[in-house]
């Protein structure tokens, strides 16, 4: 990999490792329906114009119910849970359930039958498994135990997105999807803003942290995610995958001085290598299919790891 190629992907494994943290910090005076309205409306700014100058919005309009349920299920349903469950749940705890993605992915691909599961994978998914039990048996208390089975539902979410992706929408450009998208939640969360509009003045901590989280977090984590595509490839670039977590716990122990516990250190191990053995290609048809996996996959990261 080139030196271009370490900086962008050292980049983004910071910006996407990142949100957890501003997420944790903007719920303390901000509601979760209007921090997404806020990161949603606020990219949407930012990406709509360039992709409408493109004339790339107009190749979305045949396509416009799955781009609804995209939307729904990639960013108006999780980003709201998640952010809500970020109120009772540690930064780094939460982008460690989150991590669980790929191995839901890999069930859902089995499910649908655009995958199937060797015994690799099926290994993967129980080492997957015992870390998410981990997490939550260990490290979650009672009263966070909801909060932690929703962050599983986003996680689901961010699985399905994908799927959508390359069933329904495959080849269409990932700037004008990504635009669409934060428009359409946007205005669906727009109604909800009088009746969630804090009661005090902000401090400057928490607006620093929502406007990272938008403009960094999601319309420069784009763009630079894009740039390391065209540099490395689409598959080499889903390696950012097994980063984000990493620098997710990072952060919010060494910032927030958030607890690391045994049970999120076993997680922590077994999430990521499950992660990595689900969702390896079939030895028998590895090259084949490299390509189309390294698209799904990259979608994935786009989208799911923007939060």
């Amino acid at each position: 990999m080139s030196r271009r190629g370490w900086a962008l992907f050292v980049a983004l494994g910071i910006i996407w490792g990142l949100p957890y943290l501003l997420i944790r910090v903007s719920v303390r005076e901000v509601s979760p329906a209007l921090l997404v309205f806020v990161r949603t409306a606020g990219g949407a700014a930012l990406m709509a114009p360039v992709a409408f100058r493109r004339g790339a919005l107009r190749t979305l309009l045949r396509h416009w119910k799955p781009v609804v349920v995209y939307s729904a299920v990639e960013i108006a349903g999780p980003w709201f849970l998640l952010f809500n469950a970020e109120r009772r749940l540690s930064s780094s705890l939460a982008g460690l359930l989150v991590a669980a993605v790929p191995i839901i992915g890999a069930v859902l691909a089995q499910l649908t039958g655009t995958d199937h599961l060797d015994r690799r994978r099926l290994l993967g998914l129980a080492l997957g498994i015992a870390g998410v039990a981990a997490l939550v048996g260990v490290d979650v208390g009672g009263s966070s135990l909801l909060s932690a089975l929703s962050i599983l539902v986003v996680a689901g979410g961010y699985a399905l997105g994908p799927w959508i992706l390359g069933r329904y929408l495959t080849g269409l450009p990932a700037m004008a999807l990504v635009a669409a998208s934060l428009v359409l939640c946007a205005v669906v969360y727009a109604p909800i803003v009088p009746f969630a509009l804090p009661a005090r003045t902000l401090s400057t901590e928490v607006v620093a942290s929502m406007v990272a989280l938008t403009v960094v977090c999601t319309v420069a984590a784009f763009l630079v995610f894009f740039a390391l595509i065209a540099e490395v490839g689409a598959l080499r670039a889903t390696v950012i995958t097994y980063v984000n977590p990493a620098v997710a716990v990072l952060l919010g122990v060494g910032v927030l001085g958030e607890h690391f516990g045994v049970g999120m250190a076993v997680g922590f191990v077994l999430i990521l290598g499950g992660s990595f053995l689900a969702t390896r290609p079939l030895r028998t048809t590895a090259l084949a299919a490299a390509p189309a996996t390294g698209q799904a996959a990259a979608q994935d990261v786009s989208v799911a790891d923007s939060r």
